[in-house]
């Protein structure tokens, strides 16, 4: 599996400016050529830069998986329309919900969503749709924010560092691989400082080589 220490904006906590899949990767539109080829390079998918409502929280905002995206409501038409136009094999479609960081509350890959316990139903029945998948409402360690704080890929997962044994044995039945880390020397939100897919791994440049080994071992078949 490749793997890379980056920055996105100088700024080590990468999965806030980014979305990845095994198919694309969505990245704020401030991002440079070499930050997008870093990428590119280490998780084999091409990059598509955007923003929402202007910002660059792709990663906050944006989650999707390779048959779907969810946008918030905030997200402009211009921003909807060019994401339609660089996907246009791929769903895309607005949620109405308090929860609009999206990316924070929904870890998903492309078999199913597990998501932050204060979705209602005609919220999880949303993201099932679009993203084509099974939902499962499920808190791990201290945080609802499941999709920050936790890494999904199509191979595996890690966990954050106050998962407990009982999260770690419910992901184990539910998904091939799982292991559990910190990352950027010590912080639980891993879903917010690496992105990953089933080709590579890309973590915030102040992660050790502990936390890398220790993240490969739930993503890398």
């Amino acid at each position: 599996m490749k793997t890379a220490k980056a920055t996105i904006g100088n700024n080590s906590y990468i999965g806030a400016f980014a979305v990845a899949t095994d198919s694309f990767v969505l990245i704020t539109d401030a991002s440079t050529h070499t930050e997008r080829a870093i990428l590119e390079d280490n998780l084999g998918a091409k990059s598509i830069g955007m923003t929402i409502d202007g910002s660059g929280l792709v990663g906050v905002y944006v989650v999707g998986n390779s048959k779907g995206i969810l946008l918030p409501e905030m997200a402009g038409k211009n921003e909807i329309s060019k994401l339609k136009s660089a996907l246009p094999d791929v769903e895309i479609s607005i949620i109405q919900t308090s929860l609009n960081a999206l990316k924070n509350n929904i870890l998903a890959n492309d078999k199913v969503a597990f998501v932050n316990n204060e979705y209602s139903k005609r919220e999880t029945d949303k993201i099932g749709d679009v993203l084509g998948v099974e939902v499962v409402k499920r808190q791990i360690g201290l945080y609802d924010t499941i999709g920050a704080n936790n890494i999904l890929t199509n191979r595996g997962a890690v966990l954050n560092n106050t998962a407990s044994d009982d999260d770690l044995s419910f992901m184990k039945s539910r998904i091939p691989r799982v292991s559990q880390s910190t990352a950027n020397l010590g912080s639980s939100s891993i879903g917010l400082c690496a992105l990953a897919n089933s080709n590579g791994l890309v973590v915030g440049n102040q992660t050790t080589g502990f936390e890398i080994v220790r993240i490969t071992e739930g993503i890398e078949s």
